[in-house]
C-alpha cells in the first residue's frame, strides 16, 4: 500500500520549482521552499504568487484556498529544514554536478525511507542517483512547465531503483490529478525526446533563412493547431535549457538531428536566452515579460519596396475533390468571381452540390442569411473546357498529386490563360520548378498550398521558386489575406514548412514505440498532456493515413539526404500489411 505523503520538499524555485511547490500545497501536502539565498527565495515567492493571484483573478481557486495553499509553504534556505520530509524534488538548473551535489547533501539530511527526486528532463538520471548514497530511493519525476496547468508528469525509474519508490512514485503523481507515465532513463525521457528533434530542426529553417521565425512559428499554429510556434516555445522553455537537452541528446544518441544548430549557442553565449533575458528569437517588453515588442526583424507588412501587386478580380479553380471544392467556397464567400473546372459535368455538379449543402448548413447555424449564401453561390459557375480560364487572374490547380498530370494541365494553362495571369498550384509534395519550367512563363508559377478543410483550416503556405516573380509573392500573399487565410512564404522544397517538421517528429515517435521504449498511448498521452498538442502522433498518423505519412517521408529522406528521416522500418511494414489507420479500420490502433 502507497504511504500517505504528507509533507515534501522543493530545491530550486525558478519558474518550474515554484510551479512544482504549487501543486504539492493545492493538493494539501505540506511543502519545503529551497533557494539558494534570499534573494533567490523573495523571486521564488513571487512566482508562487503571481501564479495564485492569476488562478483566483480567473476564478480556477478561490482567495480562502489560495490563502490556505500559502500557508503550507514554508520558505528557507536551508537544506536541513527538508529533513522530515518524506519526499524531496530538485528543480534547480539543469547542470549535472549540481544536481548531484544536492542528492549528495539531502541523502545525509533526509530520513532513510526518504524518497529523492530530480525534476531534470534531459540528465541521466542514474547518474544524479549513484551520488546518493542509497541509489534505490532516487527517482526522476519531471513535471511540465507550467506545473500547475499540465497534466504530465514522466516518472524515471533507473536500472536501481526500488519498485517501491516509483510506485509510490506514480501514485502521488496520480494523487496530484497528473497522469503519470514511468519510462526508463533514456535522454529526452517521452515529450523532450520527441519534441527537441523538432525544434531544433524549426531553428535550422530559421538558421538557413527558409523562413522567417513569424512564418515558422504561424504555420505550426494554424496548420497543425499546435498552442505555440517552435521559436516561440524555445524562448519560453529558455535557450540555455533547450541548448543542455539538446546537447545531452545528441551525447548520448550521436543522432545528428539533436545536434544543437550552432545559433542557439551563439545566442546563449550573447546572454538572449529567451523571454526571461528579454530577447531571444523575439524581443520582448521586459525581462521575463510574455509581451513581444517589434524589432529589425519584425515585418512591416505589405508588398516590399518597388513591387506592385497584381490585381486579382476573377479567379479560377481546376479541380472538383474535397480541396478544390474548399477553395472554391473560400474564394467565393470572399467576394471573388469562380470559375471552376472539371473533367465531366458530372464532377462540375458535384461541386456545386458540395457548395450548396456547406452554405446550407451555415444558414441553418446562423453562420450566413439566406440571401449571403445565394450571392456567393451565384458566384460561382462551372465549365468542363480549360478555355473557360481565358480571362481569369489568378488560377488554382487542385488535382491529383501526380507529377506527369500536373505538367500537362500547366502546359494547357500556359496556352489559355492570359499574360499576366498567375498559375497556382496546391501540390503538398511535388517540386513546383517542375511545373513551372514547362511553362513560358515561370515567373509566373507559384506554390499556394491551403490545408484540409481549406473553408477551415487558416494556413496557406505560399512556396516560391528560384524562377517566382517578387510580385507574384506579394499578389499571393494579400490575396490570401482578403479571403481571411494566413499566409506563410518558404521556398521550393520537399515538405516546404510544416510537413518537413512535422513528419520527421512522427517518424521519431514510431521509432521510439519501434524500441519499446513506450507504449503507442503513452506517447500520444505524453505529447497531448505534456506539450499541449491536439493529438497525440499515433492518433494524427492514423487520420493521415500510413501509406500517405510514408510516402511524404520517403519524400523527405530522398531530398535531405539525412539518415534520421529515414522512414522506420515498422511504418513500411504496417503499410505493406494493408494497415494504413483509420480508412482500413486498423494501424496503430484499431478501429471499430
Amino acid at each position: 500500500m502507497s504511504r500517505e505523503f504528507t509533507k515534501v520538499g522543493v530545491v530550486g524555485l525558478g519558474t518550474m520549482g515554484s510551479g512544482i511547490v504549487e501543486v504539492f500545497a493545492r493538493n494539501g501536502i505540506e511543502v519545503v521552499a529551497v533557494e539558494a539565498d534570499q534573494k533567490a527565495l523573495e523571486r521564488g515567492k513571487g512566482f508562487l504568487t503571481r501564479s495564485t493571484d492569476r488562478a483566483v483573478g480567473r476564478g480556477k481557486i478561490s482567495q480562502d484556498d489560495a490563502d490556505a495553499l500559502h500557508a503550507r509553504v514554508t520558505f528557507t534556505t536551508d537544506l536541513a529544514d527538508c529533513a522530515d520530509c518524506q519526499l524531496v524534488v530538485e528543480a534547480v538548473p539543469e547542470k549535472l554536478q549540481l544536481k548531484k551535489d544536492i542528492l549528495t547533501s539531502l541523502d545525509a539530511i533526509v530520513a532513510a525511507d526518504a524518497i529523492l527526486a530530480t525534476n531534470t528532463s534531459s540528465l541521466p538520471v542514474t547518474e544524479i542517483a549513484v551520488a546518493s548514497g542509497n541509489p534505490k530511493r532516487v527517482v526522476g519525476m519531471h513535471f511540465f512547465n507550467p506545473a500547475p496547468v499540465l497534466q504530465f508528469v514522466e516518472v524515471i525509474k533507473t536500472v536501481v531503483t526500488a519498485d517501491d519508490v516509483f510506485e509510490e512514485v506514480k501514485a502521488l503523481a496520480e494523487r496530484l490529478q497528473k497522469k503519470p507515465v514511468v519510462v526508463g532513463d533514456r535522454a529526452g525521457f517521452i515529450a523532450n525526446a520527441l519534441l527537441f528533434g523538432y525544434l531544433n530542426h524549426a531553428v535550422s529553417m530559421y538558421e538557413s533563412k527558409y523562413a522567417t521565425r513569424e512564418d515558422l512559428d504561424a504555420a505550426m499554429r494554424f496548420g497543425c493547431g499546435y498552442p505555440m510556434g517552435p521559436l516561440a516555445l524555445l524562448d519560453l522553455i529558455g535557450l540555455d535549457t533547450a541548448y543542455e537537452i539538446l546537447d545531452t541528446m545528441y551525447k548520448q544518441g550521436r543522432d545528428r538531428l539533436h545536434a544543437p544548430r550552432p545559433i542557439i549557442k551563439q545566442m546563449v553565449s550573447a546572454g538572449l536566452t529567451g523571454r526571461k533575458a528579454g530577447r531571444g528569437f523575439y524581443t520582448y517588453a521586459a525581462p521575463s515579460s510574455s509581451e513581444v515588442v517589434p524589432d529589425s526583424q519584425t515585418p512591416t507588412g505589405g508588398a516590399p519596396a518597388g513591387v506592385t501587386v497584381r490585381p486579382v478580380a476573377k479567379v479560377g479553380v481546376v479541380g472538383s475533390g474535397t480541396m478544390a471544392t474548399g477553395i472554391v467556397e473560400v474564394f467565393a464567400k470572399a467576394g471573388f468571381p469562380v470559375v471552376v473546372i472539371a473533367r465531366g459535368q458530372d464532377k462540375v455538379d458535384g461541386v456545386m452540390n458540395a457548395i450548396g449543402r456547406s452554405l446550407a448548413k451555415a444558414v441553418d447555424r446562423g453562420k450566413l442569411d439566406q440571401i449571403a449564401a445565394d450571392d456567393i453561390a451565384a458566384r460561382v459557375s462551372g465549365s468542363t473546357s480549360r478555355d473557360s480560364l481565358a480571362d481569369v487572374d489568378i488560377v488554382v490547380e487542385a488535382i491529383a498529386e501526380n507529377l506527369e498530370i500536373k505538367q500537362e494541365l500547366f502546359r494547357d494553362l500556359d496556352r489559355i490563360c492570359k499574360p499576366g495571369a498567375i498559375l497556382a498550384t496546391t501540390t503538398s509534395s511535388l517540386p513546383i520548378i517542375d511545373l513551372a519550367k514547362v511553362t513560358a512563363r515561370p515567373a509566373d508559377v507559384i506554390g499556394m498550398h491551403f490545408f484540409n478543410p481549406a473553408q477551415v483550416m487558416r494556413l496557406v503556405e505560399v512556396v516560391h521558386t528560384v524562377a517566382t516573380g517578387a510580385d507574384v509573392v506579394a499578389t499571393v500573399v494579400e490575396l490570401c489575406g482578403t479571403v481571411g487565410k494566413a499566409p506563410v512564404q518558404c521556398g521550393d522544397r520537399s515538405g516546404f514548412i510544416v510537413n518537413a517538421l512535422l513528419f520527421p517528429y512522427l517518424n521519431d515517435a514510431i521509432k521510439m514505440l519501434e524500441a519499446h521504449y513506450a507504449t503507442a498511448d503513452e506517447i500520444d498521452t505524453a505529447m497531448k498532456t505534456g506539450c499541449g498538442l491536439p493529438m497525440g502522433p499515433f492518433e494524427l498518423l492514423d487520420v493521415v493515413g500510413l501509406d500517405v505519412s510514408l510516402a511524404i517521408e520517403r519524400e523527405l529522406y530522398v531530398e535531405f539526404r539525412e539518415p534520421g528521416f529515414a522512414p522506420a522500418p515498422l511504418l513500411e511494414h504496417m503499410v505493406q500489411a494493408g494497415y494504413l489507420g483509420r480508412k482500413t479500420k486498423r494501424g496503430f490502433r484499431t478501429y471499430a
